[in-house]
């Protein structure tokens, strides 16, 4: 009776953190380059059971199960919609697999979706930097710095960067869009940024994107899927609390049977 209620605690423990991930989810569906992500399960630990009167072969065997475990908690990197800002800063990348490159205060070259950049002057010169501050950095790994005098920035669809005075070019940088073998290997460092990992392989190049100036890719969340996800859940959460009620009301029986 123990192994039942076990069972029912591991269905009610893990669907709890499905639900987390889905409110989570839903909690970003309006942050910037947001990817979503989401929880599979797999079975435990499976025992034989020899049934009896039966040959003690293999195939007569019963497969007992011992609940249920969280096999992974992934996230999908299908592309979110652009919205138009008209904000000259703001940068999208059309293509799923590429990646700004940048730099945070610790030195570490990290990897996001989120173009919402801005300017921060500082003594040696103004740097494109994040949200957060960090440094995006050139296809070479180097901080993007202003021209002297630069008065607007146009961004080409490869990625290249020129700084203007009026109509004049002054400067020009090109911006590193890095993408991975494996982006499913890419490990999540917060606030939309990813940090890479043996899993993910050796960053290349990318070749096969589009920037879109004055653009900000929204969350990749589907409302209608996290829905559906959330009703699954909440079926699932009731039966392992039903399954956990009659375990202990049954073993509640058995007690009572024995001092009786």
């Amino acid at each position: 009776m123990y192994e039942a209620l076990s069972i029912a605690a591991t269905g009610l423990r893990n669907q709890q953190m499905r639900l987390d991930v889905i409110a989570n989810n839903v909690a970003n569906v309006n942050t910037v380059g947001y990817k979503s992500t989401r929880l599979d399960f797999k079975d435990a630990l499976y025992t034989a059971g020899l049934v009896p009167g039966l040959p003690r072969s293999v195939d007569e065997n019963q497969q007992k199960g011992h609940g249920v475990l969280v096999m992974h908690i992934g996230r999908e990197f299908r592309p979110g919609n652009l919205e138009r800002t008209e904000n000259p800063l703001d940068l999208a990348i059309e293509g799923k697999d590429a990646f700004f490159s940048v730099r945070d205060q610790n030195g570490n070259v990290l990897y996001t979706r989120k173009g919402n950049f801005s300017l921060s002057a500082e003594a040696d010169a103004t740097y494109l930097v994040t949200s957060e501050g960090f440094y995006v950095l050139d296809v070479d790994g180097n901080r993007i710095p202003i021209p002297f005098g630069a008065n607007s920035l146009e961004a080409d669809v490869d990625g290249t960067l020129r700084f203007l005075i009026g109509t004049e070019e002054i400067g020009r940088a090109q911006l590193g869009i890095f993408k991975f073998r494996n982006v499913y290997g890419l490990e999540a460092s917060g606030d939309g940024n990813y940090a890479a990992t043996p899993a993910a392989g050796e960053r290349r190049v990318a070749d096969d994107f589009v920037v879109r100036q004055g653009m900000l890719e929204g969350s990749n969340v589907h409302l209608g899927e996290e829905m559906t996800r959330l009703i699954r859940t909440q079926r699932a959460f009731q039966l392992a609390s039903r399954a956990l009620t009659t375990a202990d009301e049954m073993e509640g029986i058995a007690n009572n049977m024995k001092r009786g």
